[in-house]
C-alpha cells in the first residue's frame, strides 16, 4: 500500500454514512482499513448486487456484536489498531462490550473515534436524527435558500459529510499526533452539529461585529448580492457569478456589455434589485455555454452550472484527474494531492465478510469461535 497513512491501522463498525466515508478517507490516503459488517449485511443504500463505492479500498469481515464470540473478535482487533471508529447512537458499543472502556483497557494506545449526529451528551444525544435535522438547529439551514422561499437541503453534504466525516478525521489526526507525544489514546467524540458549527464560524464572526443579517439572502454569500448569485440563460440553463472583489466585478460588467449602463454602486444595497434586474436580461440573452465561452479566460468569476456527467469533462477537472473511472463508475479520486506519498488508486468494494480469515491472519488474531 501507498499513501501518507501507510501502515496505520482502522478498524471501523459498520454504519451508514459519515462514518464510512471518514473511513474512506483514511483508506483513500493509505490505512489499512478494516470494516466490521453484521453476519448478514449492514443497511444498504444502494441497490442489493451493486457495489457502494462509498466502501473502496478497505477489507471486510463478519462479526455479529450480540454475540459473546462477535464482542470478543473486535475486542481482540482492536488491540492490534491504531483507530476505531463506530457511528451508534451513544451507550450502545458500551451496551455490546466494546465500548471506549473496553477497548482503551485492551489497547491504551488506541485512538476511538466516536461519529454521532448530536454527540455524545446533551438533551438530543439519544434521538434520532439526519443532516437536515442537525443543519436546521445550528441556523445553518435556515441561512440556505433563495428570498422568499423555504430553505434548501445542501444534500447532505454539509452536515454528513462537512461537519461530520471531515472532522472525525480531523480529531483521529490530531489525537494520533497527540498519542505521538504522550503515548496514549483517547476518545474523539465528534459530533455534526459541533463540526457545522464550526464550518459556520465565518457567519459567527461577521453576526458578531453587525455584518450578516439572518434573513435568508440578504447577505454577500447567500445570493443576497446581485454579483454572488446564479442567472438563468437564454437555454434554460444557469451560470454561477462570485464576482466579490471589485476588479472582477468591473470585468463582469463589461463582459455582459454593461460598461457603459448608469449602473448602481456595486455595494449600495438599495441598488441592489435593480441590479440584479439588468444582469438577469443580460444573461437571457444567450445560452450558458455562450456565455462561458465568452468569459473564458476572463477573472470575472463566471462559471456554468454543470450537472455531474458534464463535471466528468470539465477541463479543469479532467486535467487533474479530479474524476477517475474504477470498475467502470466514474468518481472521486482520493483527496488531497501529495508531492511524496501519493497513494494508490482505491480499490473495489468488498463483500461483507470476504476477508475473515486473512484479516485474522494479518493481524496475528485467533478467531474466538476456533
Amino acid at each position: 500500500m501507498a499513501g501518507p497513512l501507510c501502515g496505520l491501522r482502522v478498524l471501523e463498525l459498520g454504519g451508514i454514512g459519515p462514518g464510512p466515508h471518514a473511513a474512506m478517507l483514511l483508506a483513500d490516503l493509505g490505512a489499512e482499513v478494516v470494516r466490521v459488517e453484521r453476519p448478514r449485511g449492514g443497511l444498504r443504500v444502494v441497490p442489493e448486487g451493486a457495489n457502494d463505492w462509498l466502501l473502496r479500498g478497505r477489507r471486510s469481515i463478519s462479526a455479529d456484536l450480540k454475540q459473546p464470540e462477535g464482542r470478543d473478535l473486535v475486542l481482540a482487533l482492536a488491540e492490534k489498531a491504531d483507530v476505531l471508529i463506530e457511528g451508534f447512537r451513544p451507550g450502545v458499543a458500551e451496551r455490546l462490550g466494546v465500548g471506549p472502556k473496553e477497548c482503551l483497557d485492551r489497547n491504551p494506545g488506541l485512538v476511538y473515534g466516536r461519529m454521532t449526529g448530536w454527540g455524545q451528551d446533551g438533551p438530543l444525544a439519544d434521538r434520532a436524527g439526519h443532516d437536515i435535522n442537525y443543519l436546521a438547529v445550528t441556523g445553518v439551514l435556515n441561512a440556505i435558500g433563495t428570498a422568499g422561499a423555504r430553505p434548501t437541503p445542501p444534500l447532505n453534504l454539509v452536515g454528513d459529510f462537512g461537519g461530520g466525516s471531515l472532522y472525525l478525521v480531523l480529531g483521529v489526526l490530531s489525537a494520533l499526533w497527540e498519542r505521538g507525544r504522550s503515548g496514549s489514546g483517547q476518545v474523539v467524540d465528534a459530533a455534526i452539529v459541533d463540526g457545522v458549527t464550526s464550518l459556520a464560524q465565518g457567519v459567527w464572526a461577521l453576526r458578531g461585529v453587525g455584518q450578516w443579517r439572518d434573513e435568508p439572502a440578504s447577505n454577500l454569500v447567500d445570493s443576497g448580492a446581485p454579483f454572488y448569485d446564479t442567472y438563468r440563460c437564454r437555454d434554460g440553463r444557469y451560470v454561477a457569478v462570485g464576482a466579490i472583489e471589485p476588479q472582477f466585478y468591473a470585468q463582469l460588467v463589461d463582459g455582459l456589455g454593461l460598461g457603459d449602463a448608469d449602473l448602481p454602486e456595486q455595494l449600495d444595497r438599495s441598488g441592489w434589485p435593480r441590479l440584479r434586474q439588468v444582469f438577469q436580461q443580460a444573461f437571457e440573452t444567450r445560452s450558458r455555454d455562450e456565455w462561458a465561452e465568452r468569459f473564458a479566460g476572463v477573472d470575472a468569476c463566471v462559471t456554468p452550472v454543470l450537472d455531474f456527467a458534464e463535471a466528468v469533462e470539465e477541463p479543469q477537472l479532467a486535467g487533474r484527474g479530479t474524476i477517475v473511472e474504477l470498475g467502470g463508475v466514474r468518481q472521486a479520486a482520493p483527496a488531497p494531492r501529495f508531492s511524496r506519498s501519493a497513494p494508490d488508486l482505491p480499490e473495489a468494494p468488498r463483500k461483507p465478510g470476504a476477508d475473515t480469515e486473512a484479516v485474522l491472519r494479518a493481524w496475528g488474531v485467533r478467531h474466538p469461535a476456533g
